[in-house]
């Protein structure tokens, strides 16, 4: 009896080890976050945690629609999750009635809680250089984004990665 106790103490062992390696090794590459305000919502929630691929960008470029968390360029301590809306090299415009157009051409897309209300910034068009990126929050009368001065364009330098899964 004592060798099947030594067998099983061998495999419990060899299980919390390889345990802790995949997260001791996983911990450069993904990192969890919370949602702090209701500017994602609906898709994300506050207090929600979200798990971030920090190395998926080495390897790739960032997409349309990707939710991105990023760092402030203003307050490099804070960090922001928002979803990328416009590509590097676009001219990205929000009319009066909320549409948005990338490269004078309507996008379509889905992820608003509500209308745009208010274009800020972008009422004008917004040219985005070649490593820049433009980003609205979900609930879009509710988000500080790449409309308002505190974020304006989200360059590729200040993005942590893309959301996982929430």
């Amino acid at each position: 009896m004592s060798e099947d106790i030594r067998k099983f103490s061998k495999r419990i062992y060899t299980l919390l080890f390889l345990c802790v390696l995949v997260y001791v090794s996983s911990k450069p590459f993904i990192q969890c976050f919370s949602v702090n305000g209701h500017s994602m919502e609906n898709t994300l929630r506050p207090e929600e945690n979200i798990y971030v691929n920090k190395f998926v960008y080495r390897f790739s470029t960032p997409e349309r629609f990707d939710i991105i968390v990023f760092h402030s360029i203003s307050d490099p301590g804070k960090q922001y999750v928002k979803r990328i809306i416009g590509l590097p090299g676009e001219n990205v415009k929000i009319d009066a009635k909320g549409n948005i157009y990338i490269n004078n051409v309507k996008l379509d897309e889905h992820y608003g809680k509500e209308e745009i209300s208010d274009p800020g910034n972008a009422e004008k068009g917004i040219i985005l250089g070649s490593n820049e990126f433009f980003v609205l929050g979900d609930n879009r009368n509710n988000s500080i984004d790449s409309r308002l001065p505190e974020v304006g364009k989200v360059n590729e330098k200040q993005i942590i990665g893309k959301v996982l899964f929430y």
